[in-house]
């Protein structure tokens, strides 16, 4: 077990929002968890990463208690979150905002390489790499974000929307380098509101509705679900 988060609660003010949930990750898997707007999905990525304090439970990555790190120490761990809405340095060329992911590693050339290795990935962006981020697409931007996270090289990367305002061809763009991602050897948290897309892509899923889990299954099973096909699907 690479992540398992018990009995997790988190307040915003004296309002619980996540109300004792439990979701474990393997190594090497694509986790997806969906639900609809306000479910707590993004508050769980941002408590995993200590964004935002836990009040009770406890987030163990690893064999490390994260629940008990600051955010800066978390990401030392090697976890990694790509947030919703990208925000990328948009006044930073794409080369300086790699290097801002990078900062937490040491060694010129573990770094340099994982930089060809986004290139590889990325095309554009290598094009792209004297180009301001906010001039970019969304598209452009969106990979941009996905690639900074790779600099940190993330064990494990949560990813919140990462298709969000994009076009549907980008979109399966986005979806085919996280698979391409995972089979390099990173494990993958995924927040989306695609949930057909993410479910082709998952080895699992949770579901998520007002702040608790009311369903876990493998994605294949979770796709064929006549309840999930009705309230996520469009079946």
């Amino acid at each position: 077990m690479l992540l398992e988060i018990r009995d997790l609660r988190v307040k915003y003010g004296n309002v619980e929002v996540l109300h004792g949930i439990h979701l474990a990750v393997n190594e090497g898997e694509i986790v997806a968890i969906l639900g609809a707007n306000g479910a707590g999905k993004s508050t769980t990525l941002m408590a995993i990463s200590r964004i935002v304090k836990s009040s009770a439970g406890s987030i163990e990555f690893g064999g490390k208690a994260l629940h008990r790190l600051k955010a800066h120490d978390v990401v030392k761990e090697g976890v990694i979150q790509v947030p919703e809405g990208r925000r990328i340095f948009g006044t930073l060329t794409v080369e300086e905002n790699l290097a801002l992911g990078s900062f937490v590693r040491t060694g010129t050339a573990g770094i340099a390489k994982t930089r060809e290795w986004i290139y590889e990935l990325f095309p554009i962006l290598k094009e792209r790499r004297d180009q301001l981020g906010g001039t970019l697409s969304g598209g452009e931007q969106q990979m941009l974000a996905i690639a900074r996270g790779l600099m940190a090289e993330p064990k494990i990367l949560l990813l919140d929307e990462p298709s969000l305002g994009l076009a549907p061809l980008l979109a399966r763009a986005i979806f085919r380098t996280l698979e391409q991602i995972n089979k390099a050897g990173v494990t993958i948290v995924l927040v989306e509101q695609n949930a057909k897309a993410a479910l082709k892509l998952a080895n699992r899923g949770y579901i998520m509705e007002v702040g608790n889990i009311v369903l876990e299954d493998s994605a294949a099973a979770l796709l064929t679900n006549p309840e999930v096909q009705k309230a996520y699907l469009g079946g």
